[in-house]
């Protein structure tokens, strides 16, 4: 077993930029393990340690040298392998292939269970290290992938990387590992932070290099985040109760911003509260890089959180160098929201027809139109009165009219909430303003729903919109392309509809279909509703799958043509736990089942001649028309556990028939009539669910 030693590879850059950062330290350590591993290197764990200004793999106990392998592999029969001339066959040369070695070099011998083979054999010498690591090193360096990034190119090659690389530290142990990438020479020397440490720092093995890197104010990013949290955490118990909001994808960019992290805190004019605390913070947020700091009761103060990588002893200067920009930045969110409160809304609503929805589905103006119509047809469905029907009919026309708005035309993210504070400094009531501010939930999976039922209406009405017209154009969601978030609009529609129980999803897809025909889209309205209720019910059978029903049990559902989620998920739910409590029975009924839709012939039709019928036969005609009755008012009453419980009914009646009577007589017309009779029988099942699917994957 060769010595092990730790191994480090630094790549020392100018500041890279957080995501890409992110995404390389991602990929260095997958690319530096599977090197060592392809090489015939063992070693211990591989830890990546990034900062704005490195990418480094720290890799433990790699030895030093790869081992000495000698393998021998037993091939085809030497009756076979060689011919009667003892040349090597296709058999031979192709096992001499895969082995690594020429056909002549191949081994006849007697194996142990008395037969001839041939044995291709194999040595490879132990190698050392530290070549296949140089290679290694440049190798990963320039594997290393920027999506969504161009790379740069420095000195007088043609190497790139996300940004010019300064340095390269590499060792094996002591030993500086040869590497050289685009004119960049490795060493045994990092460097620090550009202010508090700056220059090169010399690390003399891969166990100290942490160490170095700390004793030069620079931390891991593990360390930079513990930092980070702290001091927020510091600032949020000095104000007693106060809350700091860090979005993860903010504090994680603000943690890759900087080496050697201090909280601070700043100031913005008092003035600057007026202004919807949303554009406020998302300014600061998204602009800036700084977090808003909300009080106990969860109001907007006017302080923030900046993390600085300056030296804290500048502290107060940076301080006042963010407050200063800052004042510039809400300056401008302030002047966007005071021009937009001095036009109204109408005006908004009207320029709408300048913007463009699809290319083909027309303007803003014209979906608003659509959605005017669909919401108010949600809300009466929903049993909503004629003030709540006109609720919804009125937010749907305002919803979309904060896009030409100055304020989201610069804070994109805010579209609907400013249109909210809009409706509402217009005097428009808090129902209608909540359903212009929350429309577009639920955005993404788990997502919170519109709170009132007009926001339900409003967002229904959107989203179904959508799905609709990108249908009837015909460019539904691929594999791998859902450029207008279909999939997500159906989710979100499904969801909403869950909670409103009288909906109608089938009638509500009609009436958007008929507006864009209305609208002049032309298209086949037949085939595109039949796409769209397809869409919706594979949508269902995935979330019903999400949810744990046996895909058996969602075959059966499905297949009946359900496609409103209350009732669908209701239908799966009833035969889930019916087939729980009676597994044996719905088992046993799914068989006979899916013998009798196989035995019956449904051009014969359901009327039995009960003068050719024999007592079993008369016990499960009985069985069959009191099922039926019984399963109508089920359904009718929206019960499907009794539907389900009056099915189970027939399983004795059924077996009875099967095991006393022989459906193929010789007599036609027996058999004809025993063939309606299962015709009448498979008939009850109808509309409550495919039973048959449940014995096809036994």
């Amino acid at each position: 077993m060769a010595d092990t030693r730790d191994f480090l590879l630094e790549i020392g850059t100018e500041e890279m930029p957080s995501a890409p950062l992110m995404n390389a330290a991602g990929q260095l350590g997958k690319l530096v393990a599977s090197g060592l591993d392809e090489a015939g290197l063992a070693h211990g764990d591989v830890r990546v340690i990034s900062t704005p200004r490195r990418l480094a793999a720290l890799v433990a106990s790699v030895a030093t040298a790869t081992d000495e392998v000698h393998e021998v592999r037993r091939g085809p029969a030497a009756a076979i392998a060689f011919d009667d001339a003892g040349q090597p066959t296709k058999a031979a040369a192709g096992f001499a292939r895969k082995c690594g070695i020429d056909a002549a070099e191949l081994v006849r011998r007697v194996d142990t269970d008395g037969r001839e083979y041939v044995f291709a054999e194999r040595s490879i010498a132990s190698a050392p290290a530290m070549p296949i690591l140089s290679a290694l090193s440049e190798r990963v360096i320039a594997q290393l992938q920027w999506p969504n990034y161009r790379s740069q190119r420095w000195g007088s090659t043609h190497e790139t990387f996300v940004r010019p690389i300064r340095w390269i530290c590499a060792l094996l142990g002591s030993e500086v590992v040869p590497v050289s990438y685009a004119d960049v020479t490795s060493s045994n020397v990092t460097r620090g932070h550009r202010v508090l440490a700056p220059g090169e720092h010399v690390v003399a093995e891969p166990a100290l290099y942490e160490s170095v890197l700390e004793s030069a104010f620079v931390l891991s990013a593990e360390r930079r985040a513990e930092a980070i949290r702290a001091g927020i955490a510091q600032v949020e118990a000095e104000r007693g109760g106060a809350h700091v909001d860090t979005p993860k994808r903010i504090f994680d960019e603000v943690v890759n911003l900087c080496e050697w992290p201090t909280v601070l805190v700043g100031t913005f004019d008092e003035e600057f509260l007026a202004v919807p605390h949303e554009i406020i913070c998302e300014s600061m947020l998204s602009n800036q890089r700084y977090f808003p700091v909300y009080d106990a009761s969860g109001a907007l103060t006017r302080e923030f959180v900046v993390v600085s990588n300056a030296d804290p002893r500048v502290s107060a200067t940076v301080v006042a160098g963010n407050e200063k920009v800052v004042r510039a930045r809400l300056d401008d969110a302030k002047f966007f929201y005071d021009e937009d409160l001095k036009r109204p809304m109408e005006e908004f609503v009207d320029r709408l027809a300048t913007v463009t929805f699809q290319e083909r589905l027309g303007t803003m103006l014209q979906k608003v139109e659509r959605m005017e119509g669909l919401a108010a047809a949600v809300a009466k469905q929903a049993g909503e009165t004629d003030d709540g029907v006109a609720a919804a009919a009125r937010a749907a026309h305002l919803a979309k009219a904060d896009l030409v708005s100055q304020a989201v035309v610069e804070f994109t993210n805010q579209q609907g909430v400013m249109g909210g504070y809009y409706a509402a400094a217009a005097g428009e009531s808090e129902e209608v303003c909540a359903a212009i501010r929350e429309h577009y939930r639920p955005r993404f999976a788990g997502d919170e729903l519109p709170s009132g039922m007009c926001g339900r209406c409003v967002a229904i009405a959107d989203k179904l919109d959508t799905v609709c017209g990108i249908f009837a154009i015909d460019e539904p969601p691929t594999g791998s392309s859902d450029p207008y978030a279909v999939r997500r609009s159906a989710i979100g529609i499904i969801a909403m509809l869950r909670t409103l129980p009288s909906s109608d999803l089938r009638q509500l897809i009609g009436l958007s279909l008929d507006a864009y025909k209305a609208q002049g889209l032309e298209f086949d309205l037949e085939e595109v509703t039949a796409s769209v209720e397809r869409f919706f019910q594979g949508r269902l059978v995935a979330i019903a799958k999400d949810e744990g029903l046996r895909p058996d049990t969602i075959e059966a559902v499905s297949a009946v043509g359900v496609i409103d989620p209350v009732e669908f998920m209701a239908r799966s739910h009833a035969l889930e736990d019916a087939r729980s409590q009676s597994p044996e029975l719905f088992d046993d009924l799914a068989t006979a089942y899916a013998r009798a839709s196989h035995l019956g012939d449904p051009s014969l039709g359901t009327e039995v001649d009960t003068s050719l019928l024999g007592d079993a036969e008369k016990a499960l005609l009985e069985a069959c028309e009191l099922g039926s009755s019984r399963v109508s008012a089920a359904l009718s009453a929206g019960d499907f556990a009794d539907a389900l419980a009056a099915l189970a009914e027939l399983k004795a009646p059924i077996d009875r028939f099967f095991d006393d009577v022989l459906v193929m007589d010789e007599d036609t017309a027996v058999r004809g009539n025993r063939l309606r009779l299962l015709n009448r029988f498979v008939e009850v099942f109808v509309g409550v669910a495919d039973i048959g699917a449940l014995s096809r994957k036994k």
